[in-house]
């Protein structure tokens, strides 16, 4: 499969075939490395209360014997309305799920792979917007003609940041933030020549 070149107008110029290694990759390991990344965004909030922490149930709520019913020594009994909850959530669980170098490289190089057989994977020389401005940046993404993109340079200047941060349809990363989570999430990557080298060098 090929990527798709493009001029410093974002014009189509040529196509540039991926690496050997792009290709063939199990998709399951895009699915376990995402799996992985969602899993270490949870907030670890959930909490239940036991019975030694629930409010009341301090008095036997009737007589052991005599009234023909089941015995019951606290209202708060997880079997009762209003009372603890038995083996439930607690904060300090770790979700995190364990990826190697390897699989999580092999992740990105399938999601990368994916985009290509789409035909929505970019190489640019420079992505830059010297004005600053959001409509600048605009007009580069809507010769895409994708429905949102991401957008990964080696290093972010200031103005380019301005110019892109208030477009809702796009992201744009650092090289070293581009994951295959990322690279999946969005319709279409965009990603600058010098990126792109780094990329195919470490295939």
């Amino acid at each position: 499969m090929s990527a798709i070149v493009l001029n410093e107008n974002f014009e189509k110029a040529s196509e540039l075939s991926l690496p050997e290694s792009f290709s063939g990759i199990n998709p399951h390991n895009l699915y376990l490395y995402v799996k992985a990344y969602q899993a270490g965004l949870r907030a670890d909030t959930a909490s239940t209360k036991t019975r030694s922490q629930v409010r009341g149930g301090g008095k036997k709520p009737w007589a052991q014997k005599g009234r023909g019913g089941a015995r019951a020594g606290s209202r708060r009994s997880p079997i009762w309305v209003g009372g603890a909850v038995a083996h439930g959530a607690n904060t300090g669980r770790n979700y995190d799920l364990k990826v190697n170098k390897k699989q999580k490289k092999l992740a990105l190089n399938c999601a990368l792979d994916a985009l290509a057989n789409e035909g929505k994977l970019f190489i640019v020389d420079s992505i830059e917007v010297a004005s600053g401005k959001t409509k600048d940046a605009k007009a580069l993404f809507d010769k895409l003609d994708v429905r949102d993109a991401l957008f990964v340079k080696s290093i972010i200047d200031e103005k380019t940041f301005l110019a892109f941060r208030n477009l809702q349809q796009t992201y744009l990363i650092e090289e070293n933030e581009l994951n295959a989570f990322l690279a999946s999430a969005y319709r279409a990557v965009v990603i600058e020549k010098a990126v792109w080298e780094n990329l195919s060098k470490e295939s």
